[in-house]
């Protein structure tokens, strides 16, 4: 499992409740531009309309090697995969209020472009200055404890 890109950005915007994998849908331009590491998921998000999970605002760029018959926009909607009795599970918890799925990353499993897709809830803003201040006092005393062990 090699993994292509990882989106640390929701960790501290969003509480993850639940993880899930998904397939992606890519053309094989856009394949080889995540072999070659290429690839945003800061800004992404995910939809579920008329029972179909649909990837948002990721960011793969046009491969300068593929010929004319690639696509030209590097933000277009992809196509999820997923099971229909996870989607229908997805889309009763999603109803509530607060819930959104945001990509964690994208990796390769075998050959196959896979994305973990979690259902999050917001944070609110004493939420995230308290995830700063645990990683701060996580930091000082792993500092800590390399200075004691030397």
């Amino acid at each position: 499992m090699k993994q292509i890109a990882y989106n640390r950005y929701a960790l501290y915007e969003y509480f993850v409740i639940e993880k899930f994998e998904a397939g992606i849908v890519l053309e094989g331009a856009e394949v080889k531009a995540l072999r070659s590491g290429n690839c945003n998921l800061k800004d992404s998000f995910c939809l579920l309309r008329g029972g179909e999970l649909t990837l948002k605002n990721l960011h793969i760029p046009v491969y300068d090697k593929a010929g004319a018959f690639s696509t030209k926009d590097s933000k277009r909607d992809r196509k999820l995969l997923m099971h229909r009795r996870e989607l229908d599970r997805l889309a009763g918890k999603i109803n509530e209020k607060g819930f959104t799925l945001i990509p964690l990353s994208l990796y390769f499993s075998g050959s196959l472009v896979k994305a973990e897709i979690a259902l999050c809830k917001g944070k609110q803003n004493y939420d995230k200055k308290r995830t700063v201040a645990e990683r701060d006092q996580k930091r000082a005393l792993e500092r800590q404890l390399k200075e004691y062990n030397n």
